[in-house]
């Protein structure tokens, strides 16, 4: 694995309102869920109006926005987190549509590209349901040789940008039914992949290259080979990161907010989950019109969705000792 880890710079850590959208998340519930989780029960008794303010506020008129850069400067840079071939292997798994650029059949020695749904199989290995009719299967057909494109955060330049490069081949009949299964893990309502024109292609990857900017708490740049990329193993947690995430973002705002200000000592006027995974969580914060992300490192590994729970009530009580 060859990798370079880039400087800090303060122009990447700051997103301008202006050159940066404010995501928004899709928050919903379970309709077979009860109308208050436990979750929301074991973290509405973690706190109470009159718990006490976390350590850094972030109306201390004493902080500005040169000491709040020192602050995730020196708090990020040794906060715990998946290794990079473990994080690209486990974001790819939950990744479903990326950049799929081909050698141009038509147009020949000219690239093509274009946008494609895909899922991940047991090795990692991307998988796309194509039409005969697409350019793109032709492309292939003719050169399996692509890459795949696949963006953390497509709005924000800074973030984590993978691109897969390998070859794309038909998958074998005795293959079929585990890919379709996979495939549709990831893509319920792909009708369509049942279609007489319709078959699954894998790209079976040679190398796997990775940027970010400090965004990402100092991941890097660098590269993977397919066979480093293979063995890498996907967290367990991640899977639980949408729901989880969903909740305490719709239910548990000023909780999150209250716990990232206490573990990182970062003065935050909000924070959104974005993702997690059995180390720690990532998240959107704002401090006085600017954004950035912050990773907030479990006190100890998670080990299922259970244990993430528990850890969070723990972090909350930490953060407001007198609930």
């Amino acid at each position: 694995m060859k990798s370079m880890v880039m400087p800090l710079t303060r122009v990447s850590l700051f997103c301008r309102p202006n050159g940066h959208k404010t995501l928004s998340f899709p928050l919903t519930r379970n309709p077979s869920s009860p109308s208050l989780s436990p979750l929301s029960l074991t973290l509405s008794m973690a706190t109470s109006p009159q718990s006490s303010a976390p350590t850094v506020s972030p109306s201390d008129a004493n902080i500005n926005k040169d000491d709040v850069f020192q602050l995730i400067q020196a708090h990020q840079e040794n906060a715990a987190r998946l290794t990079p071939v473990e994080e690209i292997r486990t974001f790819l798994d939950r990744s479903v549509r990326g950049m799929l650029s081909t050698f141009s059949k038509k147009l020949e020695g000219y690239p093509s590209g274009s946008m494609a749904d895909f899922a991940c199989d047991a090795n990692g290995y991307p998988i796309l349901a194509v039409s005969d009719l697409a350019v793109h299967t032709k492309d292939l057909t003719a050169n399996p040789k692509c890459s795949l494109l696949v963006a953390r955060d497509p709005e924000d330049r800074t973030d984590l940008v993978i691109t897969l490069h390998g070859d794309a081949i038909t998958v074998p009949e005795n293959d079929k039914e585990a890919t379709r299964a996979a495939y549709l893990e990831r893509h319920p309502n792909a009708f369509w992949v049942d279609f007489g024109d319709f078959r699954f292609m894998r790209i079976e990857p040679k190398v796997v290259r990775f940027v970010s900017g400090v965004a990402t708490a100092l991941l890097g740049s660098g590269e993977f080979s397919g066979d480093e990329y293979k063995s890498a193993k996907v967290d367990p947690v991640a899977k639980f990161s949408k729901p989880v995430a969903s909740h305490m973002n719709k239910d548990h705002a000023e909780d999150t907010k209250v716990i990232v200000q206490h573990w990182t000592s970062v003065p935050v006027d909000f924070a959104y989950i974005l993702d997690l995974d059995s180390l720690g969580f990532n998240v959107k914060a704002g401090y006085q019109g600017d954004t950035f992300k912050l990773r907030v490192p479990f006190p100890r590994r998670a080990e299922d969705r259970k244990d993430v729970k528990t850890l969070i009530v723990e972090m909350l009580q930490a953060a407001r000792p007198h609930s």
